[in-house]
C-alpha cells in the first residue's frame, strides 16, 4: 500500500537532494538556513533519565532460578 503523504515527502526530499547533488553538508546547511528563516524557536530538550523499575514483590518461580 502506498501512502500519498509519504510519497510526497519522498518526492520533495529527492528533489532537495538532487539540488545539492547529494552533498550532505550542503543539504544540512540549507535546511538550517530554512529553519532560521522560519522564525520558529528550536527547542532541544535534554534526554530524560529512565525511571527506576520496581522489583517484583512476587517470589521468583523455581524454574527461573536455573535449577
Amino acid at each position: 500500500m502506498k501512502d500519498p503523504i509519504v510519497e510526497e515527502v519522498r518526492k520533495y526530499r529527492m528533489e532537495h537532494t538532487r539540488k545539492f547533488r547529494g552533498d550532505l553538508s550542503a543539504i544540512c546547511a540549507d535546511l538550517r538556513s530554512i529553519q532560521i528563516a522560519s522564525g520558529y524557536k528550536v527547542v532541544r530538550l535534554s534526554p530524560r533519565k529512565p525511571e527506576p523499575t520496581k522489583a517484583s514483590s512476587r517470589p521468583a518461580k523455581p524454574e527461573s532460578l536455573g535449577t
